[in-house]
């Protein structure tokens, strides 16, 4: 992590459940969250979840949140767990290899 959140950011970790592997997921939640200037990673987990770390400004990483509840077409998601992180990642937003 990169340190402290400026003010009006939040940094929250989603663990996506449901058909979210094989369908574009990852390569989804990269272009939406760089299409909306968001910092992070997202990465496949060895169990079927893709898991997500955004951050940003409150009001771009809640509607990231919401766009994860439809993904890409392909996906069907069922639960979204969610938790708020303390700290700021480094900037840009990325893929990671499956944890």
């Amino acid at each position: 992590m990169s340190g402290a959140l400026p003010d009006g950011w939040k940094t929250v970790r989603l663990v996506i459940h449901g058909r979210v592997q094989g369908v574009g997921y990852r390569y989804w939640a990269l272009n939406e969250a760089t299409a909306q200037g968001l910092d992070g990673w997202v990465r496949n987990r060895r169990e079927g979840t893709v898991e997500v770390l955004v951050s940003g400004p409150v009001v771009a990483v809640d509607a990231m949140i919401e766009a994860c509840r439809d993904g890409p077409p392909a996906a069907r998601v069922i639960e979204i767990e969610a938790f708020e992180v303390n700290d700021r990642p480094e900037a840009g937003f990325r893929q990671l290899p499956t944890a």
